[in-house]
């Protein structure tokens, strides 16, 4: 992946942490991303930075989004 596409998915997943944030009122924990000092826009940080921070957004989505789960019934109606 080139550093343009992954600055580009970077910001698509701070869009989606705040659109997270907002429709379930709740913080996404992102103390790992917020140590790492990358934001979409630090477009003079290196292709591995933005990496790293990536991933460190994408675990906290996820992690939230494991925490909200329900659990869904395998029986038939």
């Amino acid at each position: 992946m080139k550093k343009q596409e992954l600055i580009h998915l970077h910001g698509l997943l701070a869009q989606v942490r705040n659109h997270y944030e907002v429709s379930n009122d709740t913080d996404v924990d992102h103390e790992h991303y917020d140590e790492l000092g990358v934001r979409p826009t630090s477009i003079h940080k290196s292709k591995t930075e933005h990496k790293r921070a990536v991933f460190a957004l994408a675990e906290g989505i996820t992690g939230e989004m494991t925490v909200d789960e329900q659990p869904v019934s395998a029986a038939a109606d």
